[in-house]
C-alpha cells in the first residue's frame, strides 16, 4: 500500500514568521498536535515541522515569550518528505532512519499533499491485524463436544 492512501490529506500549516501563540491557537482550532511549516509564497513546500511538544519544551518551558518567539525558531528543520507513491514499508524505514514520527507527503512538483504520522501507520497495522484475526476465527474448525 502506498503512503498516499494512508496519509492525512488535510494538513494544518504555519509560516516561520508566525508567533508560537498563533501556532498554538491554530493547533487548538484544528485539534492537531503538528503544523507543517511552509514559506508564505503559496507553493506548499514544507521547510519544517512544529509540534505541540516543540512549543512546550522549546518555548514555554524555556521561558521564551510565545507572543514574540517565531515558529521558525522552534521548528524542526528540514521537514522529512516522501513521495505519495512510496510503499508504507519504505516510509517506516525512512522514519526510523531519520528518527522522526512524521513525514510530509509530496506529489507532483514536490508539493505537499499530506502528512503521514506513525499513528497513521499503526492504525493501518491494527486494522489489518484485526481483519486477519476475524478471518482466522471464521476458519477455526468447530468440533462438537
Amino acid at each position: 500500500m502506498s503512503v498516499g492512501r494512508v496519509c492525512s490529506r488535510v494538513v494544518a500549516t504555519a509560516t516561520p514568521e508566525e508567533s508560537a501563540r498563533v501556532a498554538a491557537r491554530r493547533m487548538a482550532e484544528h485539534d492537531v498536535g503538528t503544523l507543517v511549516v511552509v514559506e508564505p509564497d503559496g507553493l506548499s513546500r514544507a521547510v519544517g515541522i512544529v509540534t505541540d511538544r516543540d512549543l512546550v519544551v522549546r518555548c514555554v518551558a524555556g521561558t521564551r515569550d510565545p507572543e514574540t518567539t517565531r515558529v521558525g525558531d522552534l521548528m524542526t528543520a528540514p521537514a522529512h518528505a516522501i513521495d505519495e507513491d512510496t510503499p508504507i514499508e519504505e516510509a517506516v524505514r525512512q522514519m526510523a532512519a531519520a528518527g522522526t514520527r512524521r513525514l510530509v507527503v509530496t506529489g507532483p512538483g514536490h508539493r505537499m499533499v499530506g502528512i503521514l504520522s506513525l499513528d497513521d501507520v499503526l492504525e493501518l497495522i491494527i486494522g489489518e491485524t484485526t481483519s486477519i484475526g476475524r478471518l482466522l476465527q471464521k476458519q477455526r474448525p468447530s468440533i462438537p463436544a
